[in-house]
């Protein structure tokens, strides 16, 4: 009697320790396999291109719509030619402007430096945790835009829903402040759009202010706490919130389109959307933390396709040539079709990927939290250059040299010509 109490113990205990796994790994369903349906190959913003213009990359993903590619032919083999930083983590990679790097540490510094050699030109102390990438415009002879999160110490657990801020500076060397704001608690990186300014916070609240002094346009409620950044295309701006849904608002009334939703687990509950949605094609994509990649309709917001990986998905993908490229904590990269999210290649990386990805001159470079970054040939996932530093956002590009966004550096790398 007592052996057969001790075999349906441990039966029991394997079931538990079975169900368990499998609803781990399958809790918000499997993948979704998509057709061309509102596909449209040509409905999206060329990638930029090499100019004198003196906004190169002037938001997060360099272009509202955050396609995440680089300007120019910089390619390895590399040399490098400068480093810059300190001990604070850098988590997401600088504006580049006017010849210059804007970027932010998480011990609440906003600082500008040279790209030709790295010398700083200026920092501000704000004394505020910091986790966004600026915007920068031409407003004033330029303008800097910052979001920041609860004042000093940082920490996990640390930010308080009603104290983050955004701060205006000038982008040149007197640096001085041109207004600020006091929001909700807030990492959403700004976006500029015309004289608008778009951001968002904690309490899910999503704000288009006027740039030139910070006054408040609109303002929309959203259903839970808006952390990524907010993306543009054609009147409309579309970001994904905490309560597991992807809005689309009029971007210039802030009235709701439509609004789409990620899988529900067996008893209702969402991942959670922190990636920060990249709009190509008519369609939205974005990652979550069900493990799943998602596309949606642009116009719609009907699903249209979406792939399970094996953990949280927090970068926001990058988009080159009908291909969706995205890395995930299950320490895996991936590059998807952009059409059918049909996998191309995976690529089996040293440690968790929470960054987003950026492609350079036909280069896919991702980091790990195991601090390596990578560049891999981004039609077929051969490992072609890799760096010891990195964490988050990999690299930024002005068409000139490489920017490898280190844990609290950041490094300039130029291409090596091959001698004629």
């Amino acid at each position: 009697m007592r052996r057969l109490l001790v075999v349906a113990g441990v039966l029991i205990l394997l079931a538990g320790i079975g169900a368990a796994y499998y609803e781990s790994t399958h809790r918000f369903g499997g993948s979704v396999r998509g057709t061309t349906t509102e596909f449209a190959p040509a409905a999206t913003v060329a990638p930029p291109q090499p100019s004198k213009s003196s906004l190169v990359s002037p938001v997060f993903g360099g272009v509202p719509q955050h396609l995440h590619v680089g300007v120019g032919k910089v390619r390895p083999p590399f040399r490098r030619d400068w480093v810059t930083g300190g001990t604070s983590l850098v988590e997401f990679p600088p504006a580049i402007a006017f010849h210059y790097l804007y970027y932010a540490s998480l011990n609440g510094n906003l600082i500008a430096v040279s790209s030709r050699n790295g010398r700083r030109l200026w920092t501000v102390h704000v004394g505020r945790c910091e986790a966004a990438s600026p915007a920068v415009n031409r407003l004033g002879r330029g303008s800097v835009f910052e979001t920041f999160l609860n004042r000093e110490p940082c920490g996990r657990g640390s930010a308080q829903n009603g104290d983050g801020e955004i701060l205006a500076v000038a982008a040149g060397p007197s640096h001085s402040v041109r207004w600020r704001k006091n929001i909700g608690a807030t990492e959403t990186s700004p976006l500029i759009i015309g004289n608008r300014l778009y951001v968002a916070d904690y309490a899910g609240r999503v704000y288009c202010l006027r740039a030139v002094d910070g006054k408040t346009i609109w303002t929309y409620q959203a259903g839970g706490a808006v952390k990524g950044a907010i993306a543009y295309d054609r009147g409309r701006i579309f970001f994904g919130a905490y309560d597991g849904r992807l809005y689309a608002l009029n971007a210039i009334s802030g009235k709701l389109i439509w609004r789409a939703q990620s899988n529900r687990d067996w008893i209702g509950n969402h991942g959670q959307f922190y990636s920060t949605p990249s709009v190509a094609y008519s369609r939205v994509y974005l990652g979550s933390t069900d493990g799943h990649v998602y596309s949606f309709g642009e116009q719609s917001g009907k699903l249209r396709w979406s792939y399970r990986t094996g953990g949280y998905v927090y970068g926001s993908p990058a988009v080159w040539r009908h291909r969706i490229f995205v890395g995930s904590y299950d320490h895996t990269f991936y590059a998807f079709d952009a059409a059918t999210g049909a996998v191309l290649w995976k690529f089996p990386a040293n440690g968790p990927i929470s960054g987003s990805a950026t492609v350079v001159d036909g280069i896919v470079y991702f980091a790990t939290l195991k601090r390596r970054t990578y560049g891999l040939d981004a039609l077929t996932g051969k490992e072609v250059w890799s760096y010891p530093d990195g964490a988050f956002t990999p690299v930024v590009t002005d068409g000139q040299r490489l920017y490898v966004v280190g844990w609290a550096k950041l490094y300039a790398f130029s291409p090596v010509r091959p001698r004629s």
